[in-house]
């Protein structure tokens, strides 16, 4: 390795945050040597290919250290120029305060929220195997690479990161190599604050193998990442001693280093201790950038090795080439609605149930569909019938236990979709959907394909009580940004949600589906029974002359509302029933379209059980809301329908007196 090359991957990192005026130079500058060798000698790429199924990927969890990744990306031959360096941090900027998939080719994940990119890493790790389980031969290994992420203190305090790394030691994901950099140095001050721990120890009892090694000793750093990347068997966890802000004459191990510039004298003091020039800013040497390119050129041989092979095994493997070109492009088949509606049994039941029906038509079309649940499957319906489950030394299956670790799940379905192959789903109860929120909104933040699957959607799950009854969760999930939420109505608007999600490639779905038996509202569902569903609402009961009224719904309140509009019909009153299954969805049609289902000047009833004003945009020029406006209560569904105003009757008597 070119001996220049950590001093001036530090001295990039700290200019480029001293321009920005912001951001964290002391990780960066402190993890420059572990990075330069692992970039240079064990990290498999190609700048040119950055999407490469068989690279190594790299995740920076400890995403504040964005100018680190953004120095490598530049040094390496990605297209991070210098200028976008010196914009770091700025408005229109490719090189944001962390990092964000999808603004620069090689930044595998969004993170920053801390312990996020390990539970990612975990998830492409989990990927990896499954992949090479499906595609790999005696003769040709498609896929073969590592899963290397870096993370600091903070990652390995928070506890998404705990769930999600006994998840992997269980999995025993040895293409997982987590490397810790521990320099014991928190925004706080000293990590002796409030942490304490053995994290050796902790991770040995996951099932991880554990190395300790001098994070700025070049040959240290060599030997233990060989030894790491040759143990076979279980993940690894390398933990690297090193100083934050290694070298700044000030402010070494100082936590003033964390998250603020170092200050132009101070840089120049470092240039000088590391042997560069003091008056240069975002200096390459030339012989850094012959080595960083000649590197670079000796790994697309390896690149160019792989994709002769890769070619011969696709001649030799044509059903499984197929099946890994579907995989890469998401294809869902033509006859996909038709497929679906062949889960339909027609009878009353959940919207949790119905979904479980469809899964498994969906499943049988769809390869690269997989998933789980957090140890709720007996509820959640989620189960791949035809399917094994996957577990340590055997990742042919489909169906995933996350065991009762929500965030874990959320952040290890985001790797998965991350990684490329497969669309993962996950299930829980709606209640604990606040569990795994930080991973749904950076699904959402990153536009990646993952479909969660909320069960017991409402206060009518009945006698767990209010603990387990969610009042407040649709509402709050509706308020992520690129998070499509879907609430069914029956067993034909579930398979026009899993329709949907599975069709969405640029973020995620969530399902939000009932315990409690639903009347099924549409008999014989065709096609486009199906696709009227897709356009997040449509009137489901229309009236016979004018409406003097407009009742919409969601989910279970859908059949409610029809109830009520019979009641209404025999005292002479007519009016309308709108299913709105997704508002998101709904608000995505021209206007012409909401016109004519909600058209404006006539009253709007909305009706669902859950604290929310969603419905607010409809009702605020004439009409009401019936919602609830307190957390729900432990007793049968049917009385907490009556107790809380969710009958037919009630709603029915409260618009008679609205119009009367």
């Amino acid at each position: 390795m070119n001996s220049n090359l950590p001093s001036v991957l530090r001295m990039l990192c700290a200019d480029t945050v001293q321009k920005a005026k912001s951001g964290h130079p002391g990780m960066p500058i402190g993890t420059a040597d572990i990075a330069s060798v692992l970039w240079s000698e064990f990290l498999s790429f190609n700048p040119a290919d950055p999407k490469w199924i068989n690279r190594d990927r790299f995740v920076l969890s400890a995403g504040h250290g964005s100018s680190l990744l953004y120095s490598l990306l530049h040094l390496f031959g990605y297209d991070v120029s210098i200028e976008d360096l010196k914009s770091f941090r700025q408005w229109g900027s490719r090189t944001a305060g962390h990092p964000e998939y999808g603004h620069i080719d090689g930044i595998e994940c969004t993170t920053g929220p801390l312990g996020q990119g390990i539970a990612m890493a975990a998830g492409m790790a989990l990927a990896s195997k499954m992949a090479a389980e499906r595609f790999n031969t005696e003769s040709f290994k498609v896929i073969d690479h590592n899963i290397y992420a870096i993370a600091g203190d903070g990652c390995l305090m928070e506890g998404v990161s705990a769930e999600a790394s006994s998840i992997a030691g269980h999995l025993g994901l040895d293409n997982l190599i987590l490397l810790y950099d521990s320099n014991r140095i928190t925004i706080e001050g000293s990590t002796d604050l409030a942490f304490s721990e053995d994290v050796g120890k902790r991770y040995e009892s996951y099932g991880w193998k554990v190395y300790t090694a001098d994070g700025h000793s070049i040959d240290e750093i060599r030997n233990v990442l060989k030894e790491a990347e040759a143990y076979k068997g279980a993940p690894k966890l390398v933990i690297f001693k090193t100083h934050i802000a290694c070298g700044s004459p000030n402010k070494q191990d100082k936590s003033s280093s964390h998250g603020s510039p170092l200050g132009d004298d101070e840089i120049k003091a470092m240039k000088k201790i590391f042997g560069l020039p003091e008056d240069k800013t975002f200096y390459v040497p030339e012989d850094v950038r012959k080595f960083c390119a000649g590197t670079v050129e000796e790994k697309k041989k390896a690149y160019d090795a792989w994709q002769k092979g890769f070619s011969s095994w696709k001649e030799s493997n044509p059903e499984k080439a197929e099946l890994l070109s579907k995989c890469l492009s998401k294809e869902i088949p033509e006859n996909f609605a038709e497929k679906l509606i062949e889960g339909i049994t027609g009878k009353a039941e959940a919207t949790r149930v119905s979904s479980g029906n469809i899964i498994q038509k969906a499943a049988e079309a769809v390869p690269f569909m997989t998933g789980g649940s957090a140890d709720l499957e007996p509820s959640v319906k989620c189960h791949i019938k035809a399917e094994t489950s996957v577990q340590r030394d055997s990742f042919a299956g489909r169906n995933l236990h996350f065991g009762i670790r929500e965030h874990g799940m959320g952040g290890v379905m985001n790797g998965m979709a991350l990684y490329g192959l497969f669309v993962p789903y996950g299930a829980t109860f709606l209640v604990f959907s606040d569990y795994m929120r930080g991973a749904v909104r950076l699904s959402a933040l990153m536009g990646v394909q993952t479909v969660y699957v909320f069960t017991h959607d409402s206060i009518f799950l009945g006698e767990d009580g209010p603990t387990h009854q969610p009042v407040e969760h649709t509402s709050s999930l509706r308020a992520i940004p690129n998070l499509t939420v879907i609430r069914p109505a029956d067993a034909l608007e579930t398979a026009g949600a899993w329709y949907y999600a599975l069709n969405r490639k640029n973020g995620p779905t969530a399902l939000i589906l009932s315990r409690q038996n639903l009347p099924l509202l549409h008999g014989n569902p065709s096609k486009e029974d199906l696709y009227e569903t897709l356009k997040g609402g449509y009137v489901i009961a229309r009236e016979e002359s004018k409406a003097e009224a407009i009742i919409v719904a969601s989910g279970s309140e859908v059949s409610l509302a029809c109830d009520a509009k019979k009641m209404l019909k025999e005292e002479g009153i007519d009016v309308r029933v709108v299913s709105v299954p997704s508002l998101e969805v709904f608000e995505e049609q021209d206007k012409e379209y909401i016109e004519s289902v909600i058209p404006s000047g006539v009253p709007v009833v909305a009706i669902e059980a859950a604290v929310t004003r969603d419905w607010d945009r409809y009702t605020a020029k004439g009409g009401f809301s019936i919602a609830m406006n307190s957390f729900g209560s432990s007793a049968p569904a049917g009385i907490l329908a009556e107790k809380f105003g969710f009958t037919a009757e009630q709603a029915a008597k409260k618009i008679r007196e609205y119009l009367r």
